[in-house]
């Protein structure tokens, strides 16, 4: 059974928000008066956060900038304490928690490498015998013996990934290492990070890079707002992040109304095997449950639903009514469910509207605008939203075929 390297419990990180000291006498008096004498205000950027890391497994961390990411890992790495909460690691730990983190301007990337070493603990004749492939790794030239203050940022990352890996922590942190550099230094990490896993080292990584961190995470945490909104295998955290992305994307779009005699709940959707979907292939099907309440009887009804791009733009929409399904009065809760066998799509990011309204169109009983994400897959290159079969014909100026 595999020993636990890092232990998370219930750990929340606060930060002090200071005023700026340029106010004035008058609005520092007003802040005094809105906060109760308080004079600063505060930032959980994590907030009750829990989760165990095998050793030998890697955990990618996910979610939108400001998401409480980068403060996590500098709790790991141990460069903060947390506010609230526990943190428990086994064996030693290298981090690159930012671009340059730990270097200093004025050494030379060849001073800086022994500089990490002896922060690492390591002697310096430990670090001579890992110096050449370190800079065989980080591929920074004739500029080994320059100040780093003069390196760019893709020399600057490549050496300190060089570092952070070739030190041989037992747990490796790294932050967004695969945002800078080109693809060669790209394909040239995620081969390091597979040799990492395969020696039975730890790691956390952090990436936007979905299909990349995908590739390299044993399972993924998801933060939003300094919260988990998921952990666990990496399809299904991916999956989540892509849909809660797309809905928080339409959030502008969003609008609801109605007198609410009935009012819909929600809608599920998932494939013809019965499972819960976020995403779909053009052309492929899709079926929807919409779940409604009936809090006062109604008579003869009708559901409806729209779909709309990214801009609000209406693409296709219809009706219980138009397809000559006759729904009836509504007197009790339940659900209807929509099938769609084709989207002919274009790839992209959708929204579904849902409506219940009387059969005579007078009666808007609930309308949900835009509220629900579905992102739609595929590989052709087409312009607009749909995707129409086309055949074409060469022929000579007679009209004969070429």
């Amino acid at each position: 059974m595999s020993s636990v390297a890092i232990k998370v419990s219930g750990v929340s990180k606060r930060f002090r928000l200071r005023h700026s000291a340029t106010k004035t006498i008058k609005s520092m008096i007003m802040d005094l008066l809105r906060h109760g004498g308080r004079t600063g205000g505060e930032l959980w950027a994590l907030q009750d956060i829990h989760f165990e890391v095998e050793a030998g497994r890697t955990l990618g961390i996910i979610g939108a900038n400001g998401a409480g990411k980068s403060t996590l890992l500098a709790l790991l790495a141990g460069t903060m304490t947390p506010t609230t909460g526990i943190i428990q690691t086994q064996g030693s730990i290298s981090s690159l928690l930012e671009l340059g983190a730990g270097f200093h301007p004025d050494l030379t990337g060849r001073e800086n490498i022994f500089l990490a070493g002896a922060i690492m603990g390591l002697s310096r004749r430990k670090m001579k015998q890992r110096l050449d492939s370190i800079v065989e790794f980080a591929d920074i030239g004739p500029f080994l013996d320059e100040p780093v203050k003069h390196y760019s940022s893709g020399m600057y990352v490549r050496l300190g990934f060089a570092v952070a890996v070739e030190v041989d922590p037992d747990i490796l942190l790294v932050d967004e290492v695969l945002a800078v550099g080109d693809a060669a230094f790209q394909r040239k990490c995620l081969k390091k990070m597979a040799s990492f896993r395969a020696m039975g080292k730890t790691m956390l990584i952090i990436s936007h890079d979905l299909h990349a961190i995908q590739s390299v995470s044993d399972s993924i945490l998801f933060l939003d707002h300094g919260q988990m909104k998921g952990h666990g295998a990496p399809s299904d955290i991916i999956g989540q992040y892509e849909s809660f992305s797309r809905g928080q994307s339409g959030g502008d779009l969003r609008r609801e109304w109605g007198t609410r005699e009935v009012v819909l709940k929600g809608a599920d959707f998932f494939d013809d095997n019965g499972n819960v979907t976020r995403s779909v292939a053009s052309g492929g099907s899709v079926n929807i449950r919409i779940r409604y309440e009936v809090h006062t009887a109604v008579g003869p009804s009708v559901f409806g639903f729209g779909i709309s791009d990214e801009t609000g733009r209406l693409v296709h929409g219809s009706n219980t009514q138009i397809a000559g399904v006759d729904v009836g009065s509504l007197a009790r809760s339940g659900s209807v469910v929509l099938r769609l066998p084709r989207l002919d799509l274009a790839a992209g990011n959708y929204f579904f509207s849902f409506s219940a309204h009387s059969a005579d169109h007078r009666t808007n009983y609930h309308r949900l605008d835009n509220a629900f994400a579905l992102g739609v897959d595929s590989e052709k290159r087409v312009d607009g939203v749909c995707v129409m079969p086309s055949e074409w014909r060469i022929e000579d100026s007679r009209g004969k075929e070429a």
